[in-house]
C-alpha cells in the first residue's frame, strides 16, 4: 500500500513536470522572452485560471476545450503529462527511490522536451543543452570516484559527431545535436554515451524509413528525438544492456 502510494506520488510529480515541460515546448523556440508569463488561450487571448491548469485533470473536466471560447485544445498537452509522468515512475522503478532517480527524472523531462522540439523545428535550444549539462555536474559532484568517466563522457561522443560537422561542412549533424551528447556524456559517463549513440542511430534509421515509406516523410532527419530516446535508454538500462552485449563476445 505504501509503494503504491509513493508511486502515485511520483505519478503527480512527473504530470506537474509535465506541465513545465508543455510551456518548454511552446515557447522556446518562440524565443519568448516572457517564459513564465501568464498562460492564455491560443485563440481567444484569455488568462488560463490556475484550476484551468491543473494537469490532466482540467484537460479531462473541460473536455479538451477552452472555457471561454471553446476551441479545442491541443492532444499535446495531456500526452505529454501523461508520457512524463509515466517516465518518472519507470526511472524509479527501475532505479528505486532516491536522489539519482531524482536527477534522472529531470533529466527525462528535458529530453521530452528537445524530443518534441527537435522533431517540429530541426532545432535544440541552447538552454536546454545547458540544463542537461548542469545535471551532469551534480552527478559528478555525487560520484566524483568516477570523474574520468563523465569527462571521457563529454567529449567521446561530441568529438566525433563534431568532426562529422566538420567533414560534412554542417550537412550531416547540427550543432545542437553536438552539444547534446556533450552535456548527456557528461551526465551517463563514456560508455552509455556511446551506448546511447547506437541506439539513436538505429532507432533513427527504422524509424524514418518507415516514415518515409509510409507517411512520405522528408529525408532530412531530426535526430534530436531518436538521441533523447537512445540517451534514456542508456541511462536506465545501459549497465545491463553493456553486459549482456559483452557476454556475446
Amino acid at each position: 500500500m505504501t509503494k503504491a502510494v509513493i508511486y502515485i506520488l511520483i505519478f503527480l510529480i512527473g504530470l506537474f513536470f509535465g506541465e513545465t515541460a508543455n510551456l518548454l515546448i511552446d515557447r522556446l523556440p518562440e524565443k519568448d522572452s516572457k517564459l513564465f508569463k501568464r498562460s492564455h488561450c491560443t485563440k481567444c487571448g484569455s488568462d488560463i485560471k490556475w484550476y484551468d491548469s491543473i494537469p490532466l485533470v482540467s484537460y479531462i473536466f473541460l473536455l479538451g476545450r477552452c472555457r471561454h471560447c471553446e476551441a479545442k485544445i491541443s492532444l499535446q498537452y495531456p500526452v505529454i503529462d501523461l508520457v512524463n509522468g509515466a517516465g518518472y515512475i519507470l526511472v524509479c522503478m527501475v532505479n528505486g527511490v532516491n536522489v539519482l532517480s531524482a536527477l534522472y527524472c529531470l533529466a527525462f523531462t528535458i529530453l521530452l522536451v528537445i524530443a518534441v522540439i527537435d522533431w517540429r523545428t530541426y532545432e535544440i535550444p541552447p538552454s536546454l543543452n545547458l540544463m542537461l549539462g548542469c545535471l551532469g555536474v551534480i552527478r559528478i559532484i555525487l560520484d566524483f570516484s568516477h570523474l574520468l568517466d563523465y569527462l571521457i563522457g563529454f567529449c567521446v561522443v561530441s568529438g566525433f559527431l563534431y568532426l562529422l560537422v566538420l567533414a560534412t561542412h554542417g550537412r550531416g549533424m547540427g550543432g545542437g545535436d553536438v552539444k547534446l551528447m556533450a552535456a548527456a556524456g557528461l551526465f551517463i559517463g563514456w560508455k552509455n554515451i556511446i551506448l546511447a549513440l547506437a541506439l539513436g542511430s538505429i532507432l533513427g534509421s527504422i524509424i524514418h524509413i518507415v516514415l518515409m515509406t509510409t507517411c512520405s516523410k522528408d529525408r532530412v532527419l531530426a535526430f534530436g528525438p531518436y538521441l533523447s530516446a537512445g540517451i534514456v535508454i542508456a541511462m536506465l538500462y545501459g549497465d545491463q544492456l553493456i553486459s549482456w552485449y559483452i557476454g556475446l563476445l
